[in-house]
C-alpha cells in the first residue's frame, strides 16, 4: 500500500485542484494534515477516498472535493473567527486552524471527546472544542465571520443564523428530494442571502431537518 503522505499528494492532485480549488493556504494544509488520523482506527485505510466517509451513524467526513471548494467559496481570511459546526473527528477543524485566526469547533459526544483528545495530541493550539448539540451551535463564542457546517441541511436554525455577524459567510449542503447543492450565505441588514456553489450531497443532519409547518 502507499504511505499516507503520497496519498495526501495524490488526493489534492486528483481531487482538490482540477475541481478549481487554488487558494495555496487550501491546497498546504490538505497536503500537510494527516488525514487519517482523524477517522476510525478501521477506516485509517480508506481515509483518502473521493467520498464521503461514515464515520458515525449518518455522520460523514465530507468528501475532499466537497470540503475543500466549500473553504474556497468562503474565502477564510487570517483573522477570521469560525465555527466549525459538526467537526467530526477533528480533520475540518485542523484544516481551518491553518488558515484562520481561531476555530470553535461543536461537536457532540462521543465524537467531541475522541475530537478533543486527537486535536490536543497534534498540539493545534488555536482550535476550542465545544461539547454541544449541533443545532444550538456555540453562540457564547460568537459572534462568527465564518460558520461552516459539516453535514447537510434541510434548514439551518435561527441560532446559528443569529450568530453569524454581519457581513460573515456560511457555507454548507442543502438537502432536497435526495438532491443535494452547496450554497453559501453572506448576511447583511441581519439577513443571510444564499446563492448555490455547487452540486453535493451529504447526510441531513439531526436537528437540521425542516420542520412541517401547518396553517388553517
Amino acid at each position: 500500500m502507499q504511505d499516507f503522505e503520497t496519498r495526501r499528494v495524490v488526493m489534492v492532485d486528483t481531487q482538490v485542484r482540477p475541481n478549481d480549488v487554488t487558494k495555496f493556504p487550501i491546497i498546504e494544509a490538505m497536503l500537510n494534515v494527516p488525514r487519517e488520523t482523524y477517522v476510525p482506527d478501521s477506516l485509517r485505510e480508506l481515509a483518502y477516498l473521493g467520498e464521503n466517509l461514515e464515520i458515525a451513524p449518518d455522520r460523514v467526513l465530507l468528501e475532499p472535493r466537497i470540503f475543500a471548494k466549500l473553504l474556497d467559496a468562503l474565502n477564510i481570511r487570517s483573522n477570521d473567527l469560525v465555527l466549525d459546526l459538526g467537526c467530526g473527528l477533528g480533520y475540518s477543524s485542523a484544516i481551518i486552524a491553518h488558515l484562520a485566526e481561531a476555530v470553535v469547533a461543536v461537536e457532540e459526544d462521543p465524537l467531541a471527546k475522541q475530537a478533543e483528545l486527537t486535536l490536543g495530541q497534534a498540539e493545534v493550539d488555536n482550535i476550542a472544542v465545544v461539547h454541544n448539540a449541533l443545532p444550538q451551535g456555540a453562540p457564547q463564542h460568537g459572534p462568527f465571520d465564518v460558520i461552516l457546517i459539516e453535514g447537510a441541511v434541510e434548514e439551518v436554525p435561527d441560532t446559528i443564523l443569529e450568530s453569524l455577524k454581519e457581513g460573515g459567510r456560511i457555507g454548507t449542503v442543502f438537502m432536497e428530494n435526495n438532491l443535494g447543492i452547496a450554497r453559501i450565505g453572506i448576511k447583511t441588514d441581519g439577513v443571510v442571502n444564499w446563492r448555490d456553489a455547487f452540486n453535493a450531497a451529504a447526510p441531513v443532519l439531526s436537528g437540521f431537518r425542516q420542520v412541517s409547518r401547518f396553517s388553517l
